[in-house]
């Protein structure tokens, strides 16, 4: 028996030791040591291999953009937003597309495999969506790239979003978007949710709604989304992004709310860097965390996965494409520090984040795709604290990034010569 590529040596998410063999584009075996001829091997002795990264929200129309016509001055929402209405008209679908193109290509570096990136429909040349189209065929060998029709300027309350989504979704886009707290009233917001899970459901398409991404305790939209899942029999399908409201809202609302949202199956996606930079801007002191109560959803059995959302962009003037960034701010904000809890954000930005864009493929077992990163770390709680260097990187069986181990020469009496800041705690 032979293979394509055998990974060898690693150390896997639960800590046993394995060579994972590789044939096509699929995972062949994982065995303590597979003694078989290969085309090429990786050599990930000691090294963390894990299922790849995976951004369950993003913005890929606006990535690379920043000070594109010019800087959000308040770093505000709403400055972005209205930004971003600048910058609409200059784009171009080849700028769009390069800019895409050039993210994508960070994203196989850190080992980012698969992104659901929302796409603004409130362009009636429908731009951005043709561009992402074209970047979706592209990357597809190496990236599982899904599209969320994304009526930016509100469903009702831009006077072609509704006609310009449908049209999105015509042209193959693979996910019903909105945001309904960006409408003119709660009841358009309302009946934008109805309407759009109503879309969804007659075209068997997955939901993701930008939902409540405010700092305002009566932005209650993500009810009507638990209630229109049920009504309409989507759950599973179905997910709230941000949600930040909810760390505003008083507890006896929220303990109503989580069971509501448990129940309704709705995954829920808060975007840790983001979220923490753009809310509570409106505070002095105590200012408000920004982002919605991810371990009391996580004990209610609510599917939590964390986004990246924004790089580089009118909303955001960092980021590099790395996941481990993500859980690192997602793990401090929500005080998520015990060793389950630590792995549990490393799962958010790995597995759980795989399941709630539906890809049944990803995962570390024999005849699953061969997407795979191997990390400069002993353990997932290691790779978070060092935002661990991506050794190599396998997609769809082939292995389209690696890169040396490092670590720093020290120059000092009687101290070791060099440096490398792994340090496996027991537990």
């Amino acid at each position: 028996m032979s293979f394509d590529l055998i990974v060898k040596g690693g150390i896997l998410p639960d800590g046993t030791r394995a060579d994972i063999g590789i044939r096509g584009d699929k995972i062949a075996a994982i065995e303590p040591t597979i003694e078989a001829e290969a085309g090429s091997d990786v050599d990930a002795a000691d090294c963390l291999v894990s299922q790849p990264f995976v951004d369950p929200h993003f913005h890929m129309d606006a990535t690379l953009s920043y000070g594109i016509p010019r800087i959000n001055a308040s770093g505000t929402l709403l400055e972005g937003i209205a930004l971003w209405g600048e910058l609409k008209p200059l784009l171009t679908q080849e700028a769009v597309k390069q800019r895409a193109l050039a993210y994508c290509d960070w994203a196989v570096s850190m080992g980012l495999l698969a992104i659901r990136t929302h796409v603004d429909t409130c362009d009636d040349r429908l731009l951005a969506v043709e561009a992402l189209l074209e970047v979706k065929k592209e990357v597809a060998p190496y990236i599982d790239l899904q599209l969320v029709a994304f009526p930016q300027d509100g469903y009702f309350r831009d006077p072609t979003a509704r006609a310009n989504t449908i049209r999105a979704l015509d042209l193959g886009v693979d996910v019903v978007g909105g945001i309904p707290h960006f409408e003119r009233t709660m009841e358009d917001g309302r009946r934008s949710v109805t309407e759009l899970c109503e879309i969804a459901a007659q075209r068997g398409l997955m939901v993701d709604m930008h939902c409540d991404e405010t700092d305002d305790p009566l932005s209650r939209h993500i009810e009507q989304l638990a209630y229109e899942t049920q009504r309409l029999g989507l759950q599973g399908r179905v997910a709230g992004s941000h949600l930040t409201s909810m760390h505003s809202m008083d507890n006896y609302y929220v303990s109503k709310l989580l069971a509501l949202i448990a129940e309704a199956q709705v995954s829920a996606i808060p975007n840790p860097l983001i979220n923490i930079v753009l809310q509570g801007r409106h505070d002095t002191y105590p200012k408000r965390r920004g982002m919605t109560r991810v371990p009391e959803m996580l004990k209610a059995g609510i599917r939590v996965g964390f986004g990246q959302d924004c790089v580089l962009d009118p909303w955001y003037s960092l980021g590099t494409a790395d996941m481990l960034d993500v859980a690192f701010m997602g793990l401090h904000v929500a005080q998520m520090t015990s060793p389950d809890d630590m792995r549990r954000c490393f799962d958010m930005v790995t597995k759980t984040s795989a399941a709630i864009m539906g890809l049944d493929h990803y995962g570390l077992e024999v005849g699953k795709t061969a997407s795979l990163v191997v990390l400069d770390a002993g353990n997932p709680i290691e790779a978070i604290r060092l935002r661990a260097d991506r050794v190599a990187v396998v997609a769809k069986g082939r292995l389209v990034a690696e890169r040396p181990r490092r670590a720093t020469a020290l120059a000092l009496p009687g101290r070791p010569a060099n440096v490398h800041r792994r340090h496996v705690t027991p537990h």
